[in-house]
């Protein structure tokens, strides 16, 4: 299961098929450096991005494969 507080780096390592799904909503996650640090809440906010609804999506996403 994908949490808000995974680092963008774990979910892209640990679910490498989320990355195409990031890149899709212009979070281009894979090519940022704060990818290491920064959590999947952090993200969203900074995109303006509901973080509950990112999370929905991307336990979808995974759990399809």
């Amino acid at each position: 299961m994908i949490t808000k507080d995974m680092t963008l780096m774990e979910l892209m390592q640990r679910f490498p098929q989320t990355q195409q799904y990031l890149k899709s909503i212009n979070m281009h996650c894979s090519s940022c450096m704060g990818a290491v640090n920064e959590t999947i809440e952090m993200a969203a906010r900074q995109h303006g991005m509901d973080v509950d609804e990112l999370l929905a999506e991307l336990n979808r996403l995974v759990r399809e494969d």
